[in-house]
């Protein structure tokens, strides 16, 4: 069953289901209010003729005055002695026959009997006299319930007829109302069909209707969905594109000295080294792209401990002098002593790959600054070079795998694979940290490393915080 014909039945058997439940009630209500206008009206009736019966000497109820006859309109009144002989009758009670009564019954008992064809009301009320209280007679009268039964029948075909109209035109219009409701789902199934036999992410899903219901909602993360699945597939078809382009090189230069080897015959020393420098390039790549993988999907191990940031910049200071090539000159700038919980040696990875990165791109006679500083309750780390800059339309991309800037504008045509800046972004997320770029062509690039300290006092260095556009503390 489809969920358009669920959905209807739903809709139309809890309507039927209410109206069963609310015309029951009103059924029964009205039943109720016109037998109790019944009993009210034979009470009062009763209590009528009773105030105005003539008694004889000895007692007993002997007729009734007139004018107590003509309250009696629409209602048959007997009464009976004590014994049970019938001492008046109405004359429009003469097919009537009445049950016998209880002499010793002194109080109003109604009752509902039927009469021939017909069904009656009775009333048997007591005659006492005072003040001996004593039963002299009994006063019986009853009224005709044709009238309240006909209003009962009415109310209840008109219940029944109205009832299935009402559940034939919910029945029609909740099978409309589904449809129109549902018919974005059917472009949803179409699309995602359309999609697996074209393989075509590029399409979407068009928008109609208010965006902010229920299937606007889902048309819109079904679109998003697509937007990010096809962003993922573009990406991992790069990526393998990447990955095969980055292990051809080192293959080519391998299997080349491989084959120059087998030529000559012997084995060559330079052959051996460049083949070993391949391998080890190789391996690095390897391991870079399985600790990026296990950082993206949140597995990074992370020995967490207390670390001075000021004492394990001093540490990559010194091995940044070790990689800097001639004419490039490292130096420290603002040294804040502020201490963070963290990987020390993820950390430290963080900023050799920014120091290696900031090496690459800056020319003989530039500089490239570290610096710390506490900047409300974080740690900002940045590594601060004097290179060419990065163009603007290259920096929402700087943090992709394999992701190089274009090699002409490269000091160093044989630097990595473009693996660095991934890895620190991944690390520094690891850690709750971000990691923010701003550059200048022509006049350098900031990379900012912002870690949540620990609390407590920092204290500051005398050294002006550096400052640059795009640098600004995480929100």
């Amino acid at each position: 069953m489809t969920l358009r014909a669920r959905l209807t039945l739903w809709y139309t058997g809890l309507l039927a289901g209410v109206l069963i439940l609310f015309g029951t009630a009103v059924y029964l209500l009205l039943s109720f209010l016109l037998t109790q206008q019944i009993n009210d009206t034979l009470l009062r009736t009763a209590e009528d003729i009773r105030s105005t019966a003539i008694r004889s000497v000895d007692g007993e109820v002997i007729a009734f005055p007139p004018q107590a006859l003509a309250l009696t309109a629409g209602v048959g009144v007997q009464l009976r002695r004590n014994n049970g002989e019938v001492a008046f009758q109405d004359p429009g009670m003469d097919e009537l026959s009445l049950a016998p009564v209880n002499p010793d019954d002194r109080s109003a008992v109604f009752r509902t009997e039927t009469i021939g064809n017909d069904n009656y009301r009775v009333l048997t009320y007591p005659l006492l006299l005072q003040p001996e209280d004593e039963v002299i007679g009994f006063l019986q009268l009853a009224s005709s319930l044709e009238a309240s039964q006909q209003a009962l029948q009415n109310l209840l075909v008109l219940m029944v007829v109205g009832g299935v109209m009402a559940v034939g035109v919910a029945g029609i219009v909740g099978w409309s109302t589904a449809g129109a409701a549902l018919r974005p789902l059917d472009e949803v199934t179409e699309t995602a069909l359309h999609i697996t036999r074209a393989d075509d992410l590029s399409r979407r899903i068009p928008t109609s209707g208010p965006p902010r219901d229920e299937v606007g909602r889902l048309t819109l993360a079904f679109n998003e969905t697509l937007e990010r699945l096809e962003t993922l597939f573009e990406t991992q078809r790069r990526f393998l594109a990447d990955v095969s382009h980055e292990l051809r090189t080192p293959l080519t230069t391998i299997r080349g000295n491989v084959d120059l080897i087998t030529r000559m015959g012997q084995l060559d020393r330079e052959s051996l080294e460049a083949i070993q420098a391949e391998v080890d390039r190789m391996t690095r790549m390897v391991n870079d792209l399985l600790l990026l993988a296990k950082a993206e999907t949140g597995r990074l191990p992370l020995a967490l401990e207390e670390i001075e940031l000021d004492t394990l910049m001093l540490e990559v200071y010194k091995q940044a002098n070790m990689l800097a090539s001639e004419g490039v000159e490292v130096e420290i700038g603002r040294e804040d002593q502020v201490r963070v919980i963290g990987d020390r040696d993820r950390l430290r990875q963080v900023l050799l790959n920014l120091i290696a990165n900031a090496l690459d791109h800056t020319p003989s006679g530039g500089t490239v600054t570290l610096a710390l500083a506490c900047v409300e309750d974080w740690a900002r780390l940045t590594v601060t070079d004097t290179g060419s800059g990065i163009p603007s339309d290259e920096l929402p991309h700087i943090f992709e795998r394999f992701y190089r800037i274009d090699r002409s504008r490269q000091r160093n045509h044989t630097g990595g694979v473009g693996l660095g800046l991934s890895i620190a972004y991944w690390i520094t997320r690891s850690h709750n940290g971000r990691i923010e770029v701003a550059s200048e062509e022509g006049r350098g690039t900031i990379f900012s490393v912002w870690l949540p300290r620990l609390e407590g006092d920092c204290v500051s260095s005398t050294e002006p915080l550096l400052q640059t556009e795009g640098a600004r503390t995480p929100a």
